[in-house]
């Protein structure tokens, strides 16, 4: 385990074995998978909950540190070698003590195996409440070291557009509450109109998840959006990646 910081060095170790799911996200103005986003599972396929409820705060550590590890070893086996396709791995902001003592062993590893540190997206949920200041010396240090950032689940969390005034990420991840039966919901298109044009004035790609349908997908892609991820294009496939198009 790292020992970067007085931090790391209290976490206790987390208590299950587990691996992971990928799931595709699609671009379709190229036509090609963008990348996948790597999701976590029992060693048998169990659900995500089986796992992260065993989180705390004494454990977070670690799990944060091996999640990384356990993403980019199976993505330096999976992903086409020699390729630019992504992989989205989230984080925990509270598990990071300091930015660059807690990111070697994510280094070592990808170093190890092979897999180009500039094709890896960090992505965070602000579903509960951060540090902000803490958050922006992480995203800032992951951007110069290479890294690409995301929030995820944007329009459903605590920072939003506060955040956004203080740091660009690459990618904004739309919650999918916006995304379900857009369609159908007139208030749901304005937003996610309005959405839609605010990053693309700040330069930042929005990424639209959770679709499902193809008159989800069709309006999306009316509005302008290229980036998806949902069981419209692909589920989650445990230790292995799935085909699209």
């Amino acid at each position: 385990m790292q020992t970067g910081c007085q931090g790391c060095r209290r976490d206790s170790g987390f208590p299950l074995a587990f691996s992971m799911a990928f799931q595709p996200i699609v671009d379709t103005r190229a036509g090609t998978i963008f990348g996948h986003e790597a999701l976590v599972r029992g060693t048998a396929g169990e659900g995500a909950g089986s796992i992260l409820s065993k989180v705390d705060a004494d454990n977070r550590y670690w799990f944060d540190q091996q999640c990384r590890v356990k993403a980019i070893e199976l993505a330096s086996r999976l992903f086409p070698a020699g390729g630019d396709t992504k992989l989205s791995i989230n984080f925990l902001p509270n598990a990071v003590y300091e930015p660059r003592a807690c990111i070697r062993q994510t280094l070592e590893t990808a170093g190890r195996v092979g897999f180009p540190p500039d094709n890896i997206i960090f992505e965070f949920t602000e579903n509960e409440p951060l540090d902000t200041a803490h958050l922006l010396r992480i995203l800032t240090t992951y951007r110069e070291i290479g890294f690409k950032t995301a929030i995820d689940d944007f329009g459903a969390g605590y920072a939003g557009l506060s955040l956004l005034a203080k740091f660009q990420p690459d990618i904004v991840k739309l919650d999918m509450d916006l995304i379900r039966n857009i369609d159908t919901n007139p208030a749901r298109r304005a937003i996610v109109a309005h959405t839609l044009a605010m990053l693309a004035d700040l330069g930042i790609t929005a990424l639209c998840e959770g679709v499902e349908t193809e008159a989800e997908f069709d309006t999306l892609r009316g509005m302008g959006a290229h980036l998806f991820q949902g069981y419209y294009f692909g589920k989650p496939v445990f230790e292995g990646v799935g085909a699209w198009g």
